[in-house]
């Protein structure tokens, strides 16, 4: 005998935490849809599987198109569909689980039930965080919050203080990167439940690290996305990389707002993260004022207060507008990811000028400006793309600027999702992670780069049928703007994204941790250098400057601004950067490289350091002048005659 759901009259608005979703209480749960395209709107039961139980229990309709009730039999656990006016059915928008996929009923969760232990845990205190970026399915062989945070005590003790965790929205299949996400508020099934999640939040704060999620708010996946059902005004017909974009400021773009604002409360709020990185800010359009980007970022911000958050975009065309306050035209992010920086490392570290590497020559000339500006471009014409690039970054602090040698993306644009290490000398490597961790910037490192992870990384997606073969067809295609590339032989021979084996290639292992110890230790000593000398920890206030010193090196100088000539050496340090031969600079013209009166330079660290695998460093300063050794980076600090 099927059974009728009771659904209470709501009468006023109810009182809720966030304005869409399920809200277990004592008495049922409350839900609330927005559905503008539908007339009428219910809640129907489910049995694992997805078949229905009992009648649907309509939901009452509000204004602006939110429909909302509260329903009796719904509980924690309790199995769910959204039903609209044709009786058809999905998962909730708003869904906090789908056990069974983004295809499949959602379930009820109550935000209640997780025991944190984080209430002293204070936020973000570091100013210039290390970041460690994250994909949970690989990071481990089980591909589970449960066994990642197993190894947050080693990212504890390497010296991270921010773990940037890819997308977790749900997604269909049984892999992916976690940016084709449909589910916006649902951690995918395939890492764990929500609780999960939290339990990994709550242990990296055990350990002093915040964590921030990669949130993608520019579109959504191709399969499992049913959002249109619900309102026709979701999407605009301005096409992006990714499908159609997603309406900001058009026509019945309110509840679509709603629903990111909401999404950005939600992750802070009931999950405690630090902060969020937002992907392809480039493809958010928004002519409204504020800009849907300010009003996320004042959102987490309000979310997490007292805790301080840390927001971070990617946004290709480097437009540094989104680093200013809202009142002075920008949206307050805290950094944005710096492609340049990374552009000019892999031309230095491989030699190869193609695609959107063509730009750039690798040049000391790159480093310093990057050090000193941020962004290399900054309206300079782009050959590349045939237009300008960039935009000024005066009067930005260093620390905005988040350089890296790797990310996901990068590592698997190559034909085998080959790391750095793999691509370039040991001992260029090694002089090009002391620029990355001692530089003024953000440094960043992507999972597994701490020890040389043997494991690739490529691009994987679990789609099928004309989807997978789109899918492997649009790889192909995007790799074949590298000419290296781009011939049958090597063409022919891209891991196909929907092979398991594709996936199941990148899962590290943490036992080369011991392998390598060596490329353990060398990040762990830089990272310990960066926090402990003020020169490094605080660059944001003291003046970096830079000189070329031959074809392949460069110095760039950290000082003090103001001090006079007895200030403590611990403020100036000289960091030396050789990526060519071994060289004699027999005439030092220019006075950065000059000690202050009555000191000399001694070598505080280097790279070639034997501990490091390095062939040893010989004094820099020798009669005939200074010695530069090949492929290395040196610290140079002051000490008295």
């Amino acid at each position: 005998m099927r059974r009728h759901l009771a659904r209470r009259p709501t009468g006023k608005q109810e009182q809720r935490r966030l304005s869409v979703g399920a809200e277990p209480r004592a008495d049922g749960t409350h839900f609330r849809v927005w559905a503008p395209s539908s007339s009428s709107v219910a809640v129907v039961l489910s049995e694992p599987g997805g078949r229905p139980i009992g009648l649907p229990a309509p939901l009452t309709p509000h204004e602006d198109g939110y429909f909302q009730g509260l329903v009796d039999g719904a509980r924690p656990g309790t199995l769910y569909w959204i039903a609209l006016e044709d009786g058809s059915r999905f998962a909730d928008p708003a869904s906090r689980f789908q056990p069974e996929g983004p295809h499949g009923p959602s379930e009820v969760i109550d935000p209640h039930v997780f025991a944190w232990t984080d209430a002293e845990w204070r936020g973000l205190e570091e100013r210039k965080p290390i970041v460690y970026e994250m994909h949970v399915g690989t990071f481990t062989p089980d591909g589970t919050f449960a066994s990642a945070s197993r190894e947050l005590a080693a990212l504890a003790k390497l010296g991270v203080s921010i773990v940037e965790v890819l997308p977790l929205a749900e997604f269909p299949g049984r892999f992916g990167w976690g940016y084709d996400g449909v589910l916006g508020f649902a951690p995918t099934r395939l890492y764990g439940r929500p609780d999960d999640f939290k339990r990994f939040v709550n242990e990296a704060h055990a350990h002093g690290l915040g964590v921030v999620l990669d949130v993608v708010y520019n579109h959504f996946g191709p399969d499992g996305c049913y959002l249109e059902r619900f309102s026709s005004t979701y999407f605009t017909e301005e096409l992006t990389d990714w499908g159609r974009g997603v309406n900001f400021d058009g026509p019945g773009s309110s509840g679509v707002r709603d629903y990111v604002l909401a999404n950005s409360r939600y992750w802070i709020e009931e999950f405690h993260l630090d902060g969020l990185r937002l992907d392809a800010t480039q493809s958010i359009k928004d002519s409204s004022q504020p800009h849907i980007l300010a009003e996320v970022a004042e959102t987490v911000r309000q979310s997490a207060r007292p805790r301080r958050t840390w927001i971070v975009g990617e946004n290709e065309p480097q437009d540094a507008t989104l680093l200013q306050p809202a009142e002075r035209g920008g949206c307050g992010l805290d950094a944005l990811w710096n492609d340049d920086f990374h552009h000019a490392a892999m031309v230095a570290l491989t030699g190869r000028r193609e695609a959107y590497y063509t730009d750039y020559l690798g040049t000391p000339q790159e480093f310093i400006a990057a050090a000193k500006y941020g962004f290399l471009y900054q309206g300079q014409w782009y050959r590349w793309q045939h237009q300008p690039r960039g935009t000024v970054t005066r009067r930005l602090p260093a620390s905005a600027f988040v350089a890296f040698l790797q990310n996901h993306d990068q590592v698997a644009n190559s034909q085998a999702g080959l790391r750095v290490h793999k691509l370039s000398t040991p001992s260029k490597c090694r002089a090009m992670t002391a620029l990355l961790l001692l530089g003024p910037w953000t440094p960043m490192l992507f999972q597994g780069q701490e020890f040389q992870a043997s494991a690739p990384f490529l691009y994987f997606a679990d789609h099928h049928g004309d989807l997978r073969q789109a899918v492997r067809e649009g790889r192909r295609e995007f790799l074949a703007q590298f000419p290296s590339l781009a011939v049958p032989a090597i063409v022919d021979t891209v891991p196909d994204p929907g092979d398991p084996d594709s996936f199941a290639r990148c899962k590290l292992d943490h036992a080369e941790r011991d392998a390598h110890a060596d490329v353990w230790r060398l990040h762990q000593e830089l990272i310990a250098l960066r926090r402990s000398d003020p020169a490094f920890s605080d660059a944001d206030h003291f003046e970096v400057d830079g000189t070329v010193l031959a074809p392949q090196a460069f110095a760039l100088r950290f000082s003090a601004p103001g001090r006079d000539d007895r200030h403590d050496s611990f403020a100036d340090r000289l960091l030396v950067v050789n990526l060519g031969i071994d060289t004699l600079l027999d005439v030092l013209p220019d006075p950065l490289l000059s000690p202050y009166p009555g000191r000399q330079w001694r070598t505080l660290w280097s790279s070639e350091d034997p501990s490091y695998g390095g062939a040893g460093t010989p004094d820099l300063v020798q009669p005939d002048g200074w010695r530069l050794p090949p492929e290395c980076a040196l610290v140079l600090a002051p000490e008295q005659a």
